[in-house]
């Protein structure tokens, strides 16, 4: 059994005021499939909280779900998505988005983020019908790697999506941690102003479950619930969904959940810093990506839980630590004693 797990940022349940506005609604006879008043409410929440008053919203259980229906839905047969070669759609997903029949063309970069000019040279490596057409691409913010988008990046990226005749979609399943990291100046109404479609995450701050789609492009909007039904994300009880979002999005408390998270993911780095330890980028969010020996890596995994990211070179590797709504102080610091501990060992 591990003394603490730093997996993910879904292994605890939910926070506690969205268990209580599941409990407190359980009651009340509501409409299914998303028609509820919860839902509504929710809906509406993201609208004022988004600045987008004309956007449609939908939730759905997860993100592969999320991520696969969107893209399908504004793909023809033909078309493809550009995505940089780290994405979670084309590394995490097992093929989701190619089940749709739908191709992916990666970009590579070593900070998990895609620049105009690289989707500029994907449209133009595909000049005819004998090869797919790109038409939209995938971004997620953070990026897998922890790595962030300024606005002015997001912004270049979205100019030359509109000059290239793209749609820009944006994966948020991480998307609170984003918003509340001191290095982030994009704000949640820019940054949906910028993209065509993206969601926000609840399974990864503080819900059971959930995620929220939305659509701001209005010509992508018509029909979306036939995909949602096709797919087997149209929820009798869709009201699960939308309370946990009223939950979370009233009284700030998916800004405050993340930015807790946020809290511990740099106690973690500060104290890993001080010992000298370096990362595979600067630590910004809640995932933290630190580079350890192979002996350290493997004293350690004796007792806590966390991803090994990647071989650096033959003896060091880098690992994934990721502090999440419920992480304590004192969990993040008897990490650190045991990093000590273990280094001083040899």
């Amino acid at each position: 059994m591990y003394r603490h797990c730093f997996f993910d940022d879904y292994s605890e349940g939910a926070h506690p005021r969205v268990l209580a506005q599941l409990a407190a609604d359980t009651l009340a006879q509501e409409p299914g499939y998303g028609n509820d008043a919860p839902s509504q409410r929710a809906a509406a929440l993201l609208r004022i909280a988004t600045g987008s008053p004309g956007a449609a919203v939908h939730f759905v259980s997860g993100g592969t779900q999320a991520n696969l229906i969107a893209l399908a839905s504004v793909l023809r047969p033909h078309e493809s998505v550009v995505a940089a070669a780290s994405a979670h759609i084309h590394v995490h997903e097992t093929g989701a988005v190619e089940a749709t029949g739908h191709k992916i063309n990666l970009v590579a970069g070593a900070d998990g983020k895609l620049a105009p000019d690289a989707v500029r040279a994907v449209v133009a490596q595909h000049a005819d019908e004998h090869m797919v057409r790109p038409r939209v691409v995938f971004v997620s913010q953070p990026t897998e790697l922890g790595t962030l988008y300024s606005a002015a990046e997001l912004e270049a990226l979205s100019e030359a999506c509109r000059e290239l005749g793209l749609y820009l979609y944006l994966d948020g399943a991480r998307l609170a941690s984003a918003l509340a990291s001191p290095a982030c100046d994009l704000a949640l109404p820019r940054l949906a102003a910028l993209v065509d479609m993206f969601y926000l995450g609840g399974t990864k701050n503080g819900a059971l479950f959930g995620e929220a789609i939305v659509i701001t492009n209005p010509a992508l909007q018509p029909d979306f619930r036939y995909h949602l039904k096709q797919r087997g994300a149209l929820l009798a009880k869709g009201r699960a969904l939308g309370t946990q979002f009223v939950a979370l999005l009233e009284d700030d408390l998916y800004l405050e959940l993340a930015r807790h998270a946020n809290a511990m993911a740099a106690r973690l780095a500060t104290g890993l810093r001080a010992a000298g330890v370096r990362f595979l980028g600067d630590p910004v969010t809640n995932l933290v990506f630190p580079i350890l020996s192979d002996a350290t890596i493997a004293r350690l995994r004796e007792a806590y839980g966390f991803h090994v990211w990647g071989r650096v070179d033959d003896a060091h590797s880098a690992i994934r630590l990721v502090a999440s709504w419920a992480t304590t102080p004192a969990a993040v610091d008897a990490f650190l004693d045991d990093f000590a501990a273990s280094t001083a060992a040899g």
